[in-house]
């Protein structure tokens, strides 16, 4: 027992030092597996990580199905109750034009040019068997070729770019015309093929050249100090677009305008007219004017255009000096010459001196018939007592001899005045010889 007893503590302390060496040996291995187990953690984790980023960045194609059998209570019945069920088809892929070009500013008509587009397939599924064709509607046509184009295969989220030679017609309105592009295409949805296609209307600026002709002004060739004057210009409008707010003035050292600007208003296509700028010029001499008409073309640009021109301007006519001449206040109120007058009252006089002779002579051509008359009644009377006295004195011889001789008896007739003048004084000389 004393043995033993004295024993037991060396071998306590030998077993204690035993477990010391193995604890020692053990603990860095511990560490080592601790070690090795948080980065067979991390590992995990990070493989948890990049596998969670793919599927999320993977395009997701799933097939859901519906299950038209319900219960009476209204809820789905499942694909355990034996119903069949029905695919939901996928989304329809969706290709748009994603940039175009036709050249720097606008096309002018009658002009070439280039349409050049982008387009992309905008949906989740490829696409085949793409065509495209192109419509220039009224405005535009294919200059050579042709507008339609074939596409194999167009891939989720690929584009591509086609261009096209193209032409401004000449009867193209101004502005912003629309060319019409169609896509008709196939895709496979859910195992089964389907087609689809879009028409996406893009627009190309047409511009009409600007044909406002002005021509030359035409200066006045009698203009004069202070009295107002024109200046005269025509114009035309030759494009195929209305011209709108046109505006003229005129400007220049020595002349005086009552109107600064003159609003001449719209010019249709085709229309002309002429434009008038009235002045008056202020000092004699060339005065160097310049005319400004402002005017916005068909493509509501704003055009000015300016002419210069030359007028002659000489001095005022002076007025005439009536200080030497006798005019009559009346008269020269009246503004007629004195000469005027002159001629007027001797003409006055001369009608009035005829007058006065043409009366006279037609009183004496009365008197002178008057006694012509009397100096016939009284030869016949005297023809008659005659007659008498002659048959009276020369008894029954005489009346035998008138009788026998008719033509003794018969009246002669004076043919004119005079003859019966003459007549009459024969008979009268015959009186006074018997007397």
């Amino acid at each position: 027992m004393t043995i033993r007893g004295k024993q037991e503590p060396a071998a306590r302390a030998s077993m204690g030092s035993r477990a010391s060496r193995v604890a020692a040996t053990v603990q860095p291995t511990v560490r080592r597996v601790s070690a090795l187990a948080h980065v067979a953690v991390a590992l995990l984790a990070t493989l948890a990580m990049t596998f969670a980023l793919a599927v999320a960045s993977a395009p997701l194609n799933v097939v859901a199905y519906a299950d038209d059998a319900t219960t009476s209570g209204g809820s789905s019945s499942g694909a355990s109750g034996g119903e069949s069920a029905t695919p939901i088809a996928g989304p329809v892929p969706n290709v748009i034009i994603t940039n175009f070009t036709y050249g720097d500013g606008s096309v002018a008509v009658g002009s070439d040019f280039t349409l050049s587009f982008t387009f992309q397939n905008k949906g989740k599924v490829a696409v085949s068997n793409m065509v495209v064709t192109v419509d220039g509607g009224e405005n535009f046509a294919i200059a050579g070729g042709t507008n339609t184009f074939y596409v194999d295969a167009l891939y989720a989220g690929r584009s591509a770019t086609q261009s096209v030679p193209m032409q401004a017609l000449s009867s193209a309105k101004s502005g912003a015309q629309g060319v019409t592009v169609s896509f008709r295409y196939e895709y496979v949805d859910s195992g089964s093929r389907s087609s689809a296609s879009s028409d996406i209307r893009i627009s190309v600026p047409v511009s009409q050249p600007d044909r406002f002709q002005l021509d030359d002004p035409v200066a006045p060739e009698d203009a004069t100090v202070g009295n107002e004057t024109t200046i005269t210009m025509n114009y035309v409008n030759k494009g195929k677009g209305d011209i709108a707010n046109v505006e003229a003035s005129i400007e220049g050292d020595g002349i005086e305008t009552a109107t600064k600007t003159q609003y001449i208003g719209n010019v249709a296509s085709g229309a002309s007219g002429s434009i008038g700028f009235a002045f008056t010029p202020t000092t004699a001499g060339s005065l160097e004017a310049k005319l400004h008409v402002a005017y916005e073309d068909s493509d509501g640009k704003s055009q000015t255009k300016e002419f210069p021109v030359t007028v002659d301007v000489a001095e005022a006519a002076p007025m005439p000096d009536d200080s030497g001449m006798a005019v009559d206040d009346q008269t020269a109120d009246q503004g007629v010459a004195w000469w005027v007058w002159v001629v007027a009252a001797a003409v006055a006089v001369a009608l009035i001196v005829l007058v006065v002779v043409l009366v006279r002579r037609r009183r004496k051509k009365k008197a002178k018939k008057a006694d012509i008359d009397e100096e016939w009644d009284e030869w016949t009377k005297d023809d008659g007592g005659d007659d008498a006295n002659g048959k009276a004195g020369d008894g029954p011889a005489a009346g035998p001899a008138v009788a026998a001789d008719p033509e003794a008896t018969q009246l002669i007739v004076p043919t004119s005045p005079a003859s019966a003048s003459e007549t009459g004084a024969d008979s009268r000389r015959a009186r006074k010889g018997r007397a």
